[in-house]
């Protein structure tokens, strides 16, 4: 019987929403539980893009460099990502159009999928989420993040595709971080269109929920639920 597909996710989102921004987990932990995935680092300080088991971080000066093992993030997702379907895009499509492509694909709409496109996209707009300062709110930042656009870049998308019903453990839907090849643009992705490319859909049988059990803000931090949703709608 094959080993089941874990997704495995640190922390949930509507801690990071909430301002639990330290780091309490290494980018070396987090790479024993997979080579494919997304997040931030200590004190939301840029874009988290694991791509074939190396960790890049994505700032907002628009740099991008490889993290050491020793470095914390406060949230991830990561998983062995392996595609229960490939398929190429022969033709340009937006972003909405892709995913719709994606979603045919779809075997039911309750479990989590691994995402991974590899292609030429025409234009990439992304984000990076800029550093914070001791009690700021995620939503105020994100707000005055940087945003850039990039015209005809080759690289590639990773991410994770998450089911409405998990909403606030992660964001409902698709939460996709993207590098260039030559690892000199990247970001939190907002809208694309792609030229050509490999799109590969992996399956996931298991969600592996970690939290941050040695930190006494996570512990005791009291959760405004409503606002939360509001925050990450806003946000993402």
């Amino acid at each position: 019987m094959a080993e089941p597909i874990k997704l495995f996710q640190y922390n949930t989102l509507s801690a990071l929403m909430s301002g639990l921004f330290e780091g309490s987990m290494t980018i070396g932990e987090l790479l024993e539980q997979g080579d494919l995935g997304i997040g931030t680092l200590d004190a939301i300080d840029g874009e988290l893009i694991v791509l074939d088991g190396k960790a890049y971080q994505a700032r907002g000066d628009k740099t991008i460099t490889e993290v050491g093992p020793d470095v914390q993030v406060p949230y991830a997702a990561v998983v062995f990502h392996q595609a229960e379907v490939i398929f190429r895009q022969r033709f340009e499509a937006t972003d909405e159009e892709l995913q719709t492509r994606i979603e045919t694909y779809y075997d039911g709409a309750n479990l989590f999928r691994s995402i991974k496109i590899h292609g030429t996209f025409s234009n990439m707009h992304v984000r990076m989420i800029p550093k914070a300062k001791a009690g700021a709110k995620f939503a105020d930042i994100a707000t005055n993040q940087p945003e850039y656009t990039e015209k005809d870049v080759t690289g590639t998308i990773v991410g994770i595709w998450t089911p409405e019903m998990f909403h606030g453990v992660s964001v409902a839907g698709y939460h996709l971080h993207f590098i260039t090849d030559d690892h000199t643009f990247g970001g939190h992705v907002l809208d694309y269109v792609i030229t050509e490319g490999t799109v590969e859909v992996g399956a996931v049988d298991q969600l592996d929920q970690r939290f941050p059990v040695q930190d006494r803000k996570y512990l005791f931090a009291k959760l405004n639920l409503d606002e939360l949703k509001e925050d990450i709608s806003k946000s993402e």
